[in-house]
C-alpha cells in the first residue's frame, strides 16, 4: 500500500524538501534517486528490485548502444535486445495472465507493478533517442535512476523524455519564484484530484446504485459525472507532478490542456495525455512511415498505433475496442468528416465532441468493474431496454449534483486561469496573496475531506 494521501502530505513529502534543500547540490540526485525508491518500495517493497532492475539494464543498453556507434558495432542489435527487455517485463507482469486465460495456459496471478506502462515507456523512449542519436548515453547512474524512478511523476506521469530533462538532471537552477509557481500547480491539482475528481466519482457511483441503467437521464448522468472524474483525476496528478517537479528544478511537459473544449476528436487527443500521444506519434508512428507512404499505409499505422494506446491502459477487451472506437472516429475526421464538421456551428461542432468522448468513457469504464454491465448502459444512453425516461430518485440526484456539475464544468475551461491572469495582471502584489491564500485554502479543504472520507480511488493506478 502506498503512502496515503494524509502520510504523503504531513510526512514523506516535508522530509523529502527537507532532506533535499539540506544537502549539497552534487547531492540531491542521489537524495531524489533515494526517496523516490522508498515511495516505490511503500506500495509494493519486492517490486523495488524491478525497479532497480530496469534503471541498470536500460542505463547498462544505453552505454553499449553508444559504444557501438564509438566502436563501429552492432548499435542496432544492442537496442533490440533494449526493447525486448522493457516490452517482455510488462508483457510479463501485464498482459501474460490475459494471453494465458485466451489459450487456457497456467494462470501466474501476478499483481501490477503500480505505474509499470509510464516508466517502462519513459526508459524505452531513452535507449531509442540513445540510438537515434538525439541524446548522449547517461554516465550517472544516479542520475539515471533518478530520471527513471522519479516519484512526482512515477505513477501517473507525464511520461518525460530523457531528452527533455538531460541538462536538468545535470546541473539545475532553484527560486523562490519556481517554488511559488509549483506550489501554486500543486495545490490546483490536489484541489482537482481532492474536491471534484473523488467528489465527481462518489455522485457517480450513487447515481450508478440508485438508476442501475433503468432510465436515459440517470445513465447520462452517471457517465458526465464519470467522464468529470476520470478528467480531474488524472490531470490533477498530472499537474501535482509538474508543480512538484517545478519545486525540484525540473521543467515537465503539459500533459492536459483543456480537452474538453474540444471541437473534434482529432483535437480532443492533441489536448488529451498530451505526452503518451507524442510518444506513440514518435516512437511508433513515424516510424512506421506515418502519412508519408499512400493514403492505405496511412490508416495502417493508425489503426496499429490506437490498438496499442488501448492496449497500453490495460489487459482486457474493452481497452482494445476503445483505442479502436477511436481509431474508428479519427479515421472518418480525416478522410473528409472533418472538414464537413469544421464548417458546423461551434456548439454543434462541441457537442459532438462531448458526445462521442463520453460514450468512450462508457467502453473504458467497462472492465467488469461496473454494476451494471456496458452493454446494458450504452443501450439506456439512446433509450433501449429501459423503463422510463427518468424517475423521481434520478431527478433528486440531478438536481442535487446539479451545482458540482456546474463547478466541475467551469473548472474544465481555461475560465478559472483566465480570471486569475486577468487578476494579476492589473494587480500584482493582490494577485500574489489571492494565490498563496487560495493555495492555503486548497490544502486546508483537502485536508479536511481526506480525515473525513473515504472514498478516495485513483484511475490510473492500474496502468
Amino acid at each position: 500500500m502506498l503512502f496515503s494521501s494524509l502520510e504523503f502530505l504531513y510526512l514523506f513529502l516535508p522530509f523529502t524538501l527537507l532532506l533535499y534543500f539540506l544537502c549539497p547540490l552534487r547531492w540531491r540526485n542521489g537524495v531524489l534517486l533515494g526517496v523516490s525508491l522508498i515511495f516505490y518500495g511503500s506500495g509494493e517493497p519486492i517490486y523495488v528490485f524491478l525497479m532497480i532492475l530496469t534503471v541498470a539494464a536500460d542505463f547498462v543498453f544505453g552505454r553499449a548502444i553508444e559504444r557501438a556507434f564509438e566502436r563501429g558495432g552492432y548499435a542496432r542489435a544492442w537496442l533490440c535486445g533494449a526493447i525486448v527487455w522493457n516490452l517482455a517485463t510488462l508483457a510479463l507482469f501485464k498482459y501474460y495472465d490475459f494471453v494465458a486465460e485466451m489459450f487456457s495456459l497456467p494462470i501466474l496471478g501476478l499483481s501490477l507493478p503500480i505505474g509499470i506502462s509510464f516508466y517502462t515507456f519513459q526508459a524505452m523512449s531513452y535507449v531509442i533517442d540513445v540510438y537515434r542519436q538525439q541524446v548522449r548515453a547517461s554516465r550517472d547512474p544516479i542520475a539515471f535512476g533518478t530520471y527513471v524512478s522519479f516519484f512526482p511523476q512515477l505513477i501517473a506521469g507525464p511520461i518525460v523524455r530523457y531528452t527533455e530533462i538531460d541538462e536538468q538532471l545535470r546541473t539545475r537552477k532553484h527560486s523562490w519564484e519556481q517554488a511559488y509557481v509549483g506550489t501554486a500547480t500543486f495545490c490546483a491539482g490536489l484541489a482537482k484530484k481532492v474536491l471534484l475528481a473523488n467528489a465527481a466519482g462518489e455522485l457517480a457511483s450513487t447515481v450508478l446504485s440508485v438508476d442501475g441503467g433503468r432510465t436515459v437521464v440517470g445513465t447520462w448522468l452517471w457517465l458526465v459525472l464519470y467522464s468529470f472524474q476520470i478528467y480531474f483525476d488524472f490531470s490533477g496528478y498530472s499537474d501535482m507532478a509538474v508543480g512538484l517537479g517545478r519545486i525540484f528544478g525540473f521543467s515537465f511537459p503539459q500533459n492536459f490542456r483543456y480537452p474538453y473544449v474540444s471541437q473534434s476528436i482529432t483535437e480532443f487527443w492533441r489536448r488529451w495525455h498530451i505526452t503518451l500521444s507524442s510518444w506513440f506519434r514518435s516512437y511508433v508512428y513515424i516510424p512506421l512511415g506515418g502519412n508519408r507512404r499512400g493514403r492505405w499505409r496511412t490508416y495502417r499505422n493508425l489503426l496499429i498505433v490506437w490498438l496499442l494506446t488501448g492496449i497500453w491502459h490495460g489487459a482486457a477487451w474493452n481497452f482494445l475496442l476503445w483505442g479502436l472506437y477511436f481509431f474508428c472516429i479519427l479515421s472518418l475526421e480525416k478522410v473528409g468528416f472533418g472538414r464537413v464538421l469544421a464548417r458546423a456551428p461551434r456548439v454543434l461542432r462541441h457537442l459532438y465532441s462531448l458526445t462521442l468522448i463520453a460514450i468512450g468513457w462508457l467502453i473504458f469504464a467497462s472492465d467488469g468493474t461496473l454494476a451494471v454491465s456496458g452493454t446494458a448502459l450504452l443501450g439506456s444512453l439512446f433509450g433501449i431496454g429501459v423503463e422510463q425516461l427518468a424517475d423521481s430518485r434520478v431527478v433528486y440526484e440531478l438536481i442535487r449534483s446539479l451545482p458540482s456539475l456546474i463547478v466541475m464544468a467551469i473548472g474544465a475551461t481555461p475560465l478559472p486561469l483566465r480570471l486569475y491572469k486577468r487578476l494579476c495582471g492589473r494587480f500584482v502584489r493582490a494577485g500574489a496573496l489571492a494565490c498563496m491564500l487560495l493555495c492555503a485554502l486548497s490544502l486546508l479543504l483537502c485536508t479536511a475531506y481526506l480525515v473525513d472520507g473515504g472514498y478516495n480511488p485513483f484511475l490510473y493506478f492500474r496502468f
